[in-house]
């Protein structure tokens, strides 16, 4: 069975850090670009990290030097780490992979797709 299962997320205070993990069965995140997304309540799914096939990492700008995502091979595990989380990064959070991730992509708009994790901040 193809599985994509996410871990971690919760809640934390202004100024904290979160992390998630994402793990695959059934299938190799290895050659596959990979992703994080996440959905505030009311709006449409945003790709906020993604990690090219060649490592290349890169953020929406709102997450960039706060966001970190990585991808180990050898657990077939993608990770995000958040830190200095503000209210306005409240927010369902999904891993995602594919062939392609464009960052005009909606929610489900990828062909794995992890279960989704709450994460909120307090002020």
């Amino acid at each position: 069975d193809v599985q994509v299962k996410e871990s971690g997320g919760g809640s934390v205070r202004a100024g904290g850090s979160l992390s998630f993990s994402c793990t695959a069965s059934g299938f190799t995140f290895d050659g596959l670009q990979v992703g994080w997304v996440r959905q505030i309540r009311g709006q449409k799914c945003d790709l906020i990290a993604k990690r090219e096939r060649d490592g290349y990492l890169d953020y929406l700008s709102f997450v960039r030097g706060r966001f970190n995502i990585s991808l180990d091979n050898t657990k077939n595990t993608i990770y995000l780490s958040m830190n200095n989380l503000t209210p306005d990064d409240t927010a369902v959070y999904y891993c995602a992979a594919g062939n392609r991730l464009s960052w005009t992509m909606d929610c489900g708009e990828s062909p794995y797709w992890g279960q989704g994790t709450q994460v909120t901040v307090s002020s």
